[in-house]
């Protein structure tokens, strides 16, 4: 189940923001949240800032499943062209240079991945979970002892 979120009237250059956006297009949310946090551009705090409300919209459409279980990426995420301020700077003899404040509109879409039954990706995953289920359920308790400990208690058995 896809959700989608929408930032209008951004005041920053789309061509700024779609180095954001393809920074994180395709990625899973945590890491595209981890990316988004530690970069340096003006435009991801304000990505980072979408992604979050896309999440929510994600979590009041499908309020029975947990974050964390659905595998969640980023499916699309585009930057359009917004509204243009159009401003005049003073140049020299007398003249007027256009100075063109550009906005723009990002739309993000997240989803849920569902690996097909057949892949390679699905049954990596199930071996996972297989593998890590099994290691829980195998590890015996073993304590750890000191050759020292060892030594002592051998010699204890052979007076013995």
């Amino acid at each position: 189940m896809e959700a989608v979120a929408k930032l209008r009237n951004v005041p920053t250059s789309p061509r700024k923001m779609r180095l954001v956006a393809n920074l994180v297009r395709g990625q899973k949310v945590t890491r595209a949240l981890g990316l988004l946090k530690f970069e340096a551009n003006s435009g991801a705090a304000r990505v980072e800032k979408l992604l979050l409300s896309a999440l929510a919209n994600w979590q009041q459409k499908n309020e029975d499943e947990r974050i964390e279980d659905a595998n969640l990426y980023i499916k699309e995420i585009f930057v359009d062209e917004g509204r243009m301020l159009k401003r005049l700077r003073p140049a020299p003899q007398g003249r007027g240079h256009r100075i063109r404040k550009r906005s723009n509109h990002v739309t993000m879409v997240i989803d849920s991945k569902v690996e097909p039954l057949g892949s390679k990706a699905a049954a990596k995953q199930a071996a996972e979970t297989k593998s890590t289920d099994a290691n829980v359920e195998a590890k015996p308790k073993t304590t750890r002892r000191s050759s020292a400990k060892k030594s002592t208690e051998t010699t204890a058995q052979a007076t013995a």
